[in-house]
């Protein structure tokens, strides 16, 4: 099985490092203990597990080209700051938060970060959007009303009364309007005439996918990142709670393309991502329907399927697919027509964090889960051997 790993990929979560590498001891349930530097105190600190909920962070957008990271991600971390730093001013909480990312993330990661937002820049200085509305993305032009609807009202039983589940984990709804779908499609054509033109040569997607382009890179960033955290977030907090659901901080946004003359199909694999959005943007093509496989860990990626855990999927334009980024899952090759699909990639670096120290996933995992449930049965039936054997000596 070949695993989507994302060269595309921005940024990538900071990485503490283990309570066992860092010399201050395991921590508590407080949060998790960064590793300290004699020069400063300010490392002594303890991220919170859980963001403190009624705080509202600063923005950072203004800083994008002074910071080493995602402002999306600054915002994000901040809050799961400890109480005594929110009330720093701006300045202050972003010297600790680059503290704390920097000092977690590889030499070589912050080189290709650095690569990668000169790169970005040269394609926001020198590329013109046909579609500027797109990029502020008004929602009632974007969304379908029952969408909307739902959203508004905000409870597990309005998401429900839009969505279908037609296998577990697997959440079905419809999504965008049409006119959005065609203008996003546009702009996409846009970018690619763009690229052709100036000879510009891009990063595509991922490792799976030869066509395709990153949203995030020619500025649909922030809308991506405002339709995660308004419109995915929510749902993903009432049915993905195991995986992060409640906490994705970051994404990864693209469209891939399918057809005779681009990519035909995408192979079995699973996701870098807790949560995936996978919206069909058309247009008229057969084939290409979606199979899922079950859900693993890394542990279980490649164990067996089981017959309850086939299922395949014709994805219909402006419908949405929403499924755990472990859900193993490919595309069958799209047979005529061209096949669009905005994808994006949402994560959560608590989760991601909080996983480097769990060994049981069978809140997810169903091969953990069949291995648990098999435990716990032999577990029964030695029980029950043992008092029979107490039964027969008794008498």
């Amino acid at each position: 099985m070949s695993v989507d790993a994302s060269p595309a990929d921005r940024f990538k979560q900071f990485q503490p490092a283990s309570p066992a590498s860092n010399g201050n001891g395991n921590g508590n349930g407080n949060g998790v203990l960064l590793g300290a530097s004699p020069a400063s105190a300010r490392a002594a600190h303890r991220l919170r597990l859980n963001p403190t909920a009624d705080h509202e962070p600063d923005s950072y957008e203004d800083l994008q080209s002074q910071l080493d990271f995602s402002p999306m991600l600054f915002s994000s971390l901040e809050r799961y700051l400890p109480p005594t730093l929110l009330s720093l001013s701006r300045d202050a909480k972003v010297d600790y938060m680059r503290d704390i990312l920097l000092r977690y993330s590889p030499e070589g990661e912050r080189t290709r970060v650095l690569r990668h937002r000169e790169y970005r820049q040269k394609i926001l200085a020198n590329y013109k959007p046909l579609h500027r509305e797109l990029y502020t993305m008004h929602a009632a032009s974007f969304f379908v009303p029952s969408f909307l609807r739902a959203l508004k009202e905000n409870t597990e039983e309005s998401f429900r009364s839009i969505i279908t589940e037609p296998s577990p984990g697997i959440y079905v709804f419809e999504m965008l309007q049409s006119r959005a779908r065609a203008m996003l499609l546009s702009e996409v054509e846009n970018f690619e005439r763009w690229v052709h033109d100036t000879n510009f040569r891009i990063m595509r997607p991922n490792t799976m996918n030869k066509y395709g382009v990153v949203l995030d890179d020619f500025g649909l960033e922030n809308m991506l990142a405002r339709m995660m955290d308004e419109f995915v977030r929510p749902i993903a907090r009432v049915f993905y709670p195991e995986v992060g659901g409640a906490t994705l901080d970051s994404h990864h946004g693209f469209v891939v393309e399918y057809g005779m003359d681009r990519d035909v199909e995408l192979g079995f694999h699973v996701d870098d991502s807790e949560v995936t959005l996978n919206v069909c943007l058309g247009e008229q093509f057969l084939g290409g329907e979606l199979f899922f496989r079950g859900v693993r860990c890394d542990k279980h990626v490649n164990s067996e399927t089981q017959p309850e855990e086939s299922f395949d999927y014709d994805h219909l334009p402006g419908h949405a697919v929403l499924h755990r980024g472990r859900h193993r899952h490919g595309a069958r090759a799209t047979t005529s027509g061209h096949r669009a699909n905005l994808i994006m990639w949402c994560r959560s670096s608590v989760f991601r964090e909080l996983r480097k120290y769990q060994t049981d996933f069978s809140s997810w995992c169903g091969e953990c889960l069949r291995t648990k449930r098999a435990r716990h049965q032999s577990s029964l039936a030695s029980t029950k051997l043992e008092l029979m054997k107490r039964e027969r000596r008794a008498s």
